[in-house]
């Protein structure tokens, strides 16, 4: 498992609720119980695994749902609760960065447990996988370009302008002019750089390869393994870049601002179309837990 890939891959399933992209809370579960073959396919789109390694990494991925759903869902369930129980009110920018960090805190230990289970699949890569691995980066290097760096300034604005209205629409129901106007607005005065963003994401697989490579030259123990693993999963959250961790701040602090003047924007039936959206994420983390609770005492 790639520590960039990895990320994105566990990004994708744990936080497609949270990250305001679920269509509907029986996609959230259907995702979610699919999530192990769904994970492998986007893995091994990625590393193109030999008929040898697949096994490890079937297994390693089964492993890392299991706990992740007896030990991670009612963390996300009771986050969420406590978010919807403040979404009839205003909103502050510190408040939204205190919820972003709390759940980056609250996702951690997926992450590292990854790292772990993931340390002997990583250690059975060779040339053949780290040179699709690099094909398969330039591929999804490219497909940023044409979603994020269109050429002309405006293309890219309302590239932009939709991805956001569509994410705000999700949460809370129809926007109306002045909401938009809002978004617009906001999005003319972000510091998001996309230049910048390709620049380290590009620098971060580099240094995944490097890495892998290095690790299997020196026939390296698991545990030296599972720590570099565990230092690139970190430096792709918190750059150890300084120029761009600073940049990485400066957008954060944008976007919660962002997020607050939109929230307090809304009307009552928009936020009780959050509280609605996330009390049915919830309900649906919920149920996960309980069909884990079922599945364990049939066994």
């Amino acid at each position: 498992m790639m520590p960039h890939t990895l990320r994105q891959s566990l990004a994708r399933i744990v936080l497609i609720a949270l990250l305001l992209l679920s269509s509907g809370c029986s996609m959230l579960r259907l995702g979610y119980d699919n999530g192990p073959q769904m994970v492998w396919w986007w893995l091994d789109g990625y590393v193109d695994f030999s008929r040898e390694q697949a096994p490890h990494a079937k297994h390693a991925i089964h492993q890392w749902f299991g706990w992740h759903r007896a030990n991670q869902l009612p963390e996300y369930a009771d986050w969420l609760a406590a978010i919807r129980s403040r979404v009839d009110g205003p909103l502050t920018p510190e408040q939204v960065c205190s919820w972003s960090e709390e759940l980056q805190a609250i996702v951690a230990p997926a992450f590292d447990h990854a790292a772990h289970l993931g340390t002997p699949v990583a250690l059975r890569l060779g040339e053949p996988q780290w040179r699709h691995l690099e094909k398969r980066y330039a591929k999804s290097n490219e497909e940023l370009r044409e979603d994020f760096l269109q050429p002309d300034p405006e293309d890219r604005l309302r590239a932009a302008i939709k991805r956001t209205v569509k994410r705000v629409e999700n949460l809370y129901g129809d926007i109306d002019k002045t909401q938009r106007r809002l978004i617009i607005a906001s999005l003319e005065a972000s510091p998001f750089n996309p230049e910048a963003w390709l620049t380290e994401r590009q620098r971060r697989q580099q240094e995944t390869l490097r890495t892998l490579r290095q690790l299997a030259a020196e026939s390296a123990a698991p545990e030296l393994a599972t720590a570099s693993l565990r230092k690139l999963i970190a430096h792709t959250h918190r750059s150890d870049d300084p120029d761009y961790r600073a940049y990485q701040i400066k957008l954060s602090e944008h976007t919660c601002g962002f997020i607050a003047r939109m929230h307090n924007s809304t009307t009552p039936a928009q936020r009780q179309h959050a509280h609605d959206k996330l009390k049915g994420w919830e309900t649906d983390f919920r149920a996960l837990m309980m069909d884990n609770r079922v599945q364990t005492a049939l066994e």
